[in-house]
């Protein structure tokens, strides 16, 4: 295994290229992004890629890849197989570590398996910086014995969630719904504190009830995650409330969380700093245009 494509080139692609480069000198990488379609983005892309050692190909020059990570949003991981899944071939790998439901995975499994490619199902379960491809992930679909001693190899720190494609997702989202929770509950109420004036006093009765979780440092990681990648977040929600509906449940939850994602990931605010949390999250506040306790 010498070449390694990317089907997206963001933040988990690059994370996990340069560390996979640095583990292994004698890899080549090639990448396709939809960006590179777009007249006013491709440049860019094209000049990240080419920094980073990274061959731009189209959609069809992934063919050359023997194994192909896709790694795009959520909400497009089905439609951007759809697009590659032509130029698959026999003897390739397709590891999908995009956050979706069981059901996208289990059709997009079918897509690579109509072209003989294998396809291995990987959840990625924590953030991607600093450790890139060694952050620990779950495998699952009978690729998964194939691809063991390469992955083990690369330095993948993996575990086998089970032999069906699905498996190893649905472990992810489920989690997610109460990683995502957490911030989307937290942060709701220490804006819905600073609106009421009271964000003082809250911020001292959640230290004294739940002190193991770090304030005020824990409150400003979770304004950061959400500011910064709310969008992508809401995505997976979105995702993760079809894998409730799989399971027989309403996925209300789930929703509801990505609706507070959505709303933090367009506010046009920096992240509070734990030593400021009061003035920061006004700022978010006042971003976020919250009027009468309703996001307008």
């Amino acid at each position: 295994m010498k070449r390694i494509g990317f089907l997206g080139f963001g933040e988990a692609a690059r994370a996990f290229r340069a560390s996979l480069a640095a583990r292994d000198p004698a890899l080549r990488f090639l990448a396709y992004d939809i960006l590179l379609r777009e007249e006013a983005a491709a440049p860019q892309m094209r000049a990240a890629m080419a920094a980073e050692g990274v061959a731009a190909c189209d959609p069809a020059g992934l063919a050359e890849a023997d194994w192909l990570f896709s790694a795009v949003t959520a909400d497009q991981s089905v439609a951007a197989l759809r697009e590659v899944a032509p130029y698959l071939r026999q003897g390739q790998l397709v590891i999908d570590i995009n956050s979706v439901s069981p059901a996208r995975k289990r059709e997009s499994a079918a897509m690579a398996g109509a072209r003989s490619a294998a396809y291995l199902d990987m959840a990625v379960m924590a953030p991607v910086h600093p450790h890139g491809h060694r952050t620990p992930v779950l495998i699952a679909g009978e690729a998964a014995h194939q691809a063991g001693p390469e992955l083990a190899r690369l330095g993948f720190d993996f575990d086998v969630a089970g032999p069906h494609v699905g498996q190893a997702t649905g472990i992810k989202l489920v989690r997610s719904l109460f990683v995502k929770g957490l911030e989307a509950i937290t942060v709701e109420t220490l804006l819905a504190a600073q609106a009421a004036g009271c964000l003082d006093q809250i911020l001292q009765s959640l230290g004294r009830s739940f002190p193991g979780l770090g304030w005020p440092d824990f409150a400003a990681y979770e304004f950061e995650r959400t500011l910064r990648h709310g969008r992508r977040r809401a995505a997976e929600m979105r995702e993760s409330a079809a894998a409730m509906r799989e399971l027989g449940l309403s996925g209300d939850m789930a929703e509801a969380i990505a609706g507070v994602q959505d709303q933090m990931g367009a506010a046009p605010a920096p992240p509070p700093a734990a030593d400021n949390l009061a003035e920061g999250i006004g700022a978010v506040f006042a971003a976020r245009n919250v009027k009468g306790g309703k996001a307008s």
